[in-house]
């Protein structure tokens, strides 16, 4: 062979095993990537080839799938009470993705879950058509009901969470304004202008927005309940009827600044018990500023501050700063300064206090099905434990105290022990905006067991600022929450 054959012959042959190794670099080393990318049309058309299975509540199917008449994708989603359950499930959309438990267990929803490898085999080999799994949840659905249908009749926004204290199941997460996953779960065509109108910014009601998980607000006075955890905890008051050394007025340290309480209210030298009661701030202000930022900051942390939570859709972490001084220390032992909670943290705080002190992480889904067969069950999970059994009962008379004879006689029960703990938090600048209402709350039957604890926020920009209260606001709607979920019980 001459020298200019011999060269195009090893050309060739180098372009072949450029071809060969790009081929296989393709089929294998990248098979999944490609096979799963976002841009590869055929993931989405086979997602939607067979109806979803379902999200469960109850037992009985909060979603469904329809056929749809035009277009590559067979099926599409329908959610009942879309409004209602949309902080739940979240939406899939043939336009625009998917988001929450849909999100999150699209595997097993779609079927395409490995888990399901053999009874997709098995029903391939029998000619069934292929079917998704089921996602069993936690909710309770008479709770959500009460919590959904309290924040629309309010008319402001806010959001609920209830928790079964023993287990951490999440059994309500309500969020109002909401917004209905079935005006958008077809292709875009259809379905663009109720996305679009969804997405604008201009809308301060943010019907999108998860306010049970992803929006955090000062606390206010539900804080307090931390704070006297951190007293009880660290030592400096042992029961609930010690006297505290609480004088008036009290300045805050390194300030000329009094810290004021709301009206005039017997908060001099008042024991724990009478100032969670009266929910005076200068008593829990001067525990903050003597314990001092590094043990308000550890006890806060215990509760679940400063770290995301995952129920499994992801929940913002709650905030009590560090390397605070001490007059910052007492602003945020009653709440306000930096401190900010989400509804899910609060409801963690009235979860723990009533479970004798132990804190169960919050879940929302029982089991992954296929064909009402277990693929996972998930188990209750101690998260942690903020107060010992003793000093949770302290705080749990105190709670108890504020329902009976203080600002929270709205979410008294007759025949159930009601603790909580009322509050309304100042925002904006120089406190120019209406206060958040907030009320948290947990139910005691009479054998001692507690089925629910219950986190309550509203923000009503409309309402006359001398009538929001968490007493008038948030605590009527615990209460019917509390009611379903012991109802619902019998």
């Amino acid at each position: 062979m001459n020298k200019p054959l011999r060269r195009i012959a090893i050309f060739c042959g180098l372009l072949v095993l450029a071809l060969l190794i790009r081929d296989n670099w393709l089929q294998y080393l990248k098979a999944d990537e490609l096979r799963t990318a976002t841009d590869n049309r055929r993931v989405a058309i086979e997602r939607y080839a067979a109806p979803r299975g379902d999200i469960i509540v109850d037992g009985e199917p909060i979603t469904g799938s329809v056929e749809t008449k035009a277009g590559d994708y067979k099926y599409k989603r329908t959610y009942k009470n879309g409004p209602m359950w949309a902080p739940v499930t979240g939406y899939s959309s043939q336009a625009f993705d998917s988001t929450q438990l849909e999100k999150i267990n699209d595997g097993i929803l779609t079927g395409n879950d490995d888990r399901l490898f053999f009874r997709n085999t098995l029903d391939m080999l029998t000619g069934k058509p292929k079917q998704g799994g089921n996602v069993v949840t936690t909710l309770n659905s008479a709770a959500q009901k009460a919590a959904y249908s309290g924040l629309k009749n309010q008319g402001g926004k806010g959001a609920v969470v209830a928790l079964e204290p023993s287990t951490g199941k999440i059994l309500a997460l309500a969020s109002y304004p909401s917004y209905d996953p079935s005006s958008f779960a077809g292709s875009r065509d259809d379905d663009a202008a109720a996305w679009s109108k969804l997405q604008k910014k201009s809308d301060a009601s943010d019907p999108m927005l998860n306010r049970a998980l992803r929006e955090t607000y000062p606390p206010g006075s539900t804080f307090k309940v931390v704070t006297a955890a951190a007293a009880l905890e660290n030592g400096k008051y042992s029961s609930a009827d010690q006297k505290t050394d609480s004088p008036l007025p009290w300045v805050m340290p390194g300030t000329q600044t009094e810290l004021k309480n709301e009206g005039n209210i017997p908060c001099k030298d008042a024991t724990m018990r009478v100032a969670l009661q009266y929910s005076c701030n200068t008593v829990f202000g001067k525990i903050g500023a003597d314990l001092g930022n590094e043990k308000m900051l550890d006890e806060a942390k215990k509760f679940g501050f400063d770290e995301e939570q995952f129920t499994p859709i992801r929940a913002n972490a709650s905030v009590f700063s560090k390397n605070m001084n001490d007059s910052q220390t007492a602003l945020s032992s009653i709440g306000q300064f930096n401190t900010a909670a989400t509804p899910l943290q609060m409801a963690m705080v009235a979860s723990a206090v009533a479970n004798d002190g132990k804190l169960m992480k919050p879940y929302m889904v029982d089991s992954l099905q296929s064909n009402l067969d277990p693929v996972e069950k998930f188990e209750p999970e101690e998260m942690n434990q903020p107060l010992s059994p003793s000093n949770a009962q302290i705080l749990q008379s105190m709670m108890e105290t504020v329902v009976k004879d203080g600002t929270g006689k709205n979410a008294q029960i007759n025949g159930v022990t009601v603790g909580g703990k009322t509050g309304t938090a100042q925002h904006g600048v120089e406190n120019s905006e209406n206060p958040y209402a907030w009320f948290l709350s947990y139910a005691k039957l009479p054998d001692h067991s507690s089925p629910v604890a219950v986190a309550v926020v509203i923000e009503d920009d409309n309402a006359v600022r001398d009538d929001i209260s968490g007493g008038g606001l948030a605590a009527p709607i615990a209460k019917s929450v509390m009611e379903a979920v012991i109802n619902s019980k019998k």
